[in-house]
This record gives C-alpha cells, structure tokens and sequence, in this order.
C-alpha cells in the first residue's frame, strides 16, 4: 500500500506521462533540428571548427529551453560563424592536401637533373609513364619473360600462366552488354598478385636504363 504525505498531481493517462518525458528531454538535452546527415565529412575539422560547433550547439539548447528574441539571435549568429569556420578550415586542409599530392617537387627535381646533364654535355633520357594505362597493355609474352629473369620459379610461371589462359570478359554500359571476347593482353583487374606483377615488369625493363645522377 502506497501513502503519500503530500498533495501530488498525477497524470491519470500514458499520453500525459508520455508528454512529460518529452518536455523534460527537451528542456534537459534541447533540440536536434533533424537535419543532420550520417556519415558526415569531419576529417578535417579544426579546434576552431570544433569550438564553434560546441557553441552553437549551447545556444541552441538554450533557445529550445527559452525562446526569446535575443537567444534566437544569438544562435542564428553562432550559426554563421560556423558556416565561416567551416568553409576556412575546409579551404585549408585541401590546400595543404593539394601541396603533398602535386608534382611541384618532381618537376623542380627533374629540371635539376636536366641541367646536371647539360651541364655535363651528356645525354639525358626522361620517360613518362602512365602506369594505370601501362597495366592494361602489358603483353604476356613480356610478363613471362620479365618473371624467369627476375628469378621466379618455372612452376610459378605456370601457374600464372594458367590464370591467364583462355581469359574473357564483357563490356557493360547503360543499354547492356556486349558479348564475351578474348583478353589477350594487360592484367586482370582487382586480383590481388596484378600489382606485384607490373612492379617486375617495370623493375626488369627499366634495369638496363636506370642510372645514378651525375
């Protein structure tokens, strides 16, 4: 038997209940504008970035808990600075990206050597090599023959051999397919041994040619 002491409103019904739990997550934890997006992009957000997302997270919390004209103008000033915030730090990190990722340092390398040579009144062959486009015209013959001189075992070549042998393949395109044709040339794509193949491809045609810089 339950006694109560004081005088204590209850709600009589779920809905109620229900609608007090409600109230109290709001007023506890605010307010999430339904908006936001999985897997969001952050991997470059700053401490900069960060302190004004926290920021503007409180303000609106506090908007949800106390609707007034000046908390509503807080938050809305919070959220353009975010978007300033943002919109810097994004510009920054693909910039340092872009600088670790361009040939600035190959090129200006390169042109040392060249003058080196020139110097030097020798001669100087340059290759440029695509090797995306390289991989898919490597001839068999050579990728047999690039493997016994790098020294790979015969029973080996078979098997790669093997793999290779009697290879096919479609071309699929928005209206369908063609039909099956031979491949008798290049690499098979996503197979796990292709890439160790083009490096003693490359490594054995390139052997005779490689020399150390003046």
């Amino acid at each position: 038997m339950l006694i109560f002491r004081e005088s204590v409103v209850l709600p009589d019904d779920w809905e109620t209940t229900a609608e007090v739990i409600r109230e109290t997550g709001r007023k506890v934890l605010g307010v999430s504008s339904g908006r936001r997006k999985e897997d969001k992009e952050a991997w470059w957000w700053n401490e900069e970035v960060q302190d004004s997302i926290q920021r503007k997270r409180l303000a609106k919390k506090k908007w949800d808990m106390d609707r007034t004209e000046e908390n509503r103008q807080e938050y809305k000033e919070l959220q353009h600075r975010v978007k300033r915030e943002v919109s810097k730090a994004k510009q920054k990190a693909y910039d340092e990206l872009y600088t670790r990722k361009s040939t600035t340092d190959a090129i200006f390398a390169l042109r040392i050597l060249m003058e080196k040579y020139r110097d030097g009144q020798r001669e100087l062959h340059s290759v440029f090599v695509d090797l995306e486009k390289a991989c898919d015209r490597v001839p068999r013959e050579e990728l047999w023959y690039c493997m016994r001189k790098s020294g790979v075992a015969e029973k080996y070549v078979r098997v790669v051999q093997d793999m290779y042998e009697g290879s096919r393949t479609v071309v699929r395109c928005a209206v369908g397919q063609t039909e099956e044709f031979n491949v008798q040339v290049g690499l098979h794509q996503g197979l796990a041994l292709s890439p160790f193949l083009f490096a003693i491809v490359m490594d054995q045609l390139s052997e005779e040619v490689i020399q150390e810089s003046p």
